[in-house]
C-alpha cells in the first residue's frame, strides 16, 4: 500500500496546515497506524532481534499493517472510480498518485543493489536487467516471478491487480458489479486456492516470455479501456480481467490462496463501502463480508504457507497470518465505528504522507543494518535511541517527499483529469 496509500479526495495538506475540508480523516489515521506498523516490522530485525525471536511467531506487524492498507484501498478505490464514471481519469489519477514517487524509490533501490555495502539486487533482477524493469514497470512484479528491488513493492503488484479487476468489473458490470458475488468468488476462491500451484504459468512459459505476455496483455488491454470504441473498451476490460485473474490464480508468488484472501479483503473493504453508504443489502452483505476473514484464517491452517517450511516455523506462519488479519479486521471497523468523531492529528498526518513513509522507509534500515550490524551488545537505550532517530529521518524525508513530488505530481494529474477530453471518457 501499500496500497496505494494516497488519499482519495484532495491531495491534503501537512505540517502545520489541516487536511482538506470532506477528507475521511479516519481513514488518515488508519493509514497511521498501519504504517508505524510497517515501519516497526522492519526495525525488528534491525534494532530488537529478540522481540522479533519471542512475538513475530505469534503476530507479523508488517503483515497487519498491510492488511489494514487493502482494507482502505477496498474501501475508497472502487469509489472513487464510480464518482468519477470515467475509467480514463481514474487510471490518469492512479498513475499520477503511484508512479512519481515510485520511480524515485526504484531508482535508489537499484543504485542500493549496485553498491553492496547497502544490499545485493536480485540475482534474477541483476542477470535479466531488462526483464527485471519491464516486470517492475508494470508494478505486477510480485506476480510475474521477479523478486523486487525494494521489499514493499510487493504490495504494489496486489493494488496493480486490483485496479485491473476494479476497471473490468466496473466496464463489464455496467458501472456498480454485484459485490456479494464477487465476495463469494473471493470465499470460494480461498477455499480452493491452496491446490493450485504457485508459480506454474512462468515455470511453464519462462519468467522472460511471460513478462512479455503479460505486459502486452495488459498494455494492450488498458489502451483498449482508455482510447477505444464501446465494444472495444469492453474487450479490453475482459482482457485486463482476465490477465489479473490467470495472475492471481496459477501465477502467485506466495500461493493462490494467499494471494486470492489479499484480494477478498480489498473487495471486502469495497462492500463495507457499500454498506456504510445504503448500497448494499445488510442482510447478505454483511454475512458475505464476515465469510473473507473466516475463509482466510480457514485457509492459513488448512493449506499453512505452501512454500517448503519446517513444521515449526509452518505452524508460527498460520498464528501470525491469522493473528494480523484479524487484528486489521478489528482495527478497522473499530475505527469505521467512530469515524464521525475527530481523529489523533499526529495519526491524521502521518497518514496524508504514508504513501512517502512506506517506500523511502526501507532504504533507511538498510542504511541503518550497516551501521549497527549486529545490534545485540549495543544497550537497549541506545537502540531504542537508533529507533527515534530512523523514524523521525523516515518521517521528515517523507513529509518532504510529499510536498515536493507526491503533491505536484497529484495536482498534475487532477489538471489532465479536468481536461474535457477526459471528463468526457467514461
Amino acid at each position: 500500500m501499500v496500497t496505494n496509500v494516497a488519499a482519495e479526495k484532495g491531495s491534503g495538506l501537512q505540517g502545520h496546515e489541516r487536511p482538506a475540508a470532506g477528507r475521511q480523516t479516519w481513514l488518515d489515521a488508519l493509514r497511521g497506524v498501519a504504517v508505524l506498523a510497517v515501519l516497526f516490522e522492519h526495525l525488528l530485525d534491525a534494532l530488537f532481534p529478540e522481540v522479533r525471536a519471542n512475538v513475530s511467531p505469534w503476530f507479523d506487524f508488517g503483515q497487519y499493517g498491510v492488511m489494514v492498507f487493502f482494507l482502505i484501498s477496498g474501501y475508497v478505490v472502487p469509489a472513487s472510480l464510480e464518482r468519477r464514471g470515467s475509467v480514463t481519469g481514474f487510471w490518469t489519477g492512479r498513475l499520477f498518485r503511484l508512479y512519481p514517487l515510485w520511480i524515485l524509490v526504484a531508482l535508489a533501490g537499484t543504485l542500493f543493489g549496485l553498491v553492496p555495502v547497502y544490499w545485493e539486487l536480485p540475482d534474477q533482477v541483476a542477470d535479466h536487467p531488462l526483464t527485471g524493469a519491464v516486470a517492475h514497470v508494470t508494478m505486477m512484479q510480485d506476480f510475474l516471478q521477479v523478486p523486487s528491488v525494494v521489499n514493499v513493492f510487493w504490495t504494489l503488484s496486489y493494488e496493480m491487480v486490483f485496479y485491473l479487476l476494479v476497471t473490468a468489473l466496473f466496464l463489464l458490470g455496467r458501472g456498480r458489479p454485484r459485490t456479494t458475488g464477487v465476495l463469494g468468488v473471493a470465499v470460494a476462491g480461498v477455499l480452493v486456492g491452496g491446490v493450485l500451484p504457485a508459480g506454474a504459468l512462468s515455470s511453464a512459459l519462462g519468467v522472460e516470455v511471460t513478462v512479455v505476455a503479460a505486459t502486452g496483455v495488459g498494455v494492450l488491454g488498458l489502451a483498449a479501456v482508455l482510447m477505444g470504441g464501446h465494444r472495444l473498451r469492453l474487450a479490453g476490460g475482459a482482457a485486463v480481467g482476465a490477465l489479473a485473474i490467470v495472475l492471481l490464480c496459477v501465477n502467485s508468488r506466495i500461493g493462490a490462496w494467499q494471494s486470492v484472501a489479499i484480494l477478498g479483503t480489498m473487495f471486502a473493504g469495497t462492500a463495507l463501502y457499500r454498506l456504510d453508504h445504503g448500497q448494499l443489502r445488510r442482510g447478505v452483505g454483511r454475512w458475505m463480508i464476515g465469510l473473507v476473514p473466516a475463509a482466510s484464517i480457514a485457509a492459513a491452517f488448512w493449506y499453512g504457507p505452501g512454500w517448503g517450511m519446517p513444521d515449526d516455523e509452518a505452524m508460527a506462519f498460520r498464528w501470525s497470518w491469522s493473528a494480523a488479519v484479524a487484528a486489521a479486521w478489528l482495527t478497522f471497523l473499530a475505527c469505521r465505528l467512530v469515524r464521525s468523531y475527530e481523529m489523533p492529528q499526529p495519526l491524521v498526518r502521518l497518514g496524508l504522507i504514508s504513501y512517502s513513509v512506506y517506500l523511502l522507509h526501507p532504504l533507511f534500515i538498510q542504511v541503518l543494518r550497516r551501521l549497527v550490524p549486529d545490534p545485540g551488545p549495543v544497550p537497549l537505550p541506545t537502540r531504542i535511541g537508533y529507533s527515534l532517530v530512523v523514524c523521525c529521518t523516515v518521517v521528515g524525508s517523507a513529509a518532504l517527499s510529499y510536498r515536493y513530488v507526491e503533491r505536484p505530481a497529484h495536482a498534475f494529474g487532477r489538471r489532465l483529469v479536468a481536461r474535457p477530453a477526459v471528463r468526457a471518457s467514461s
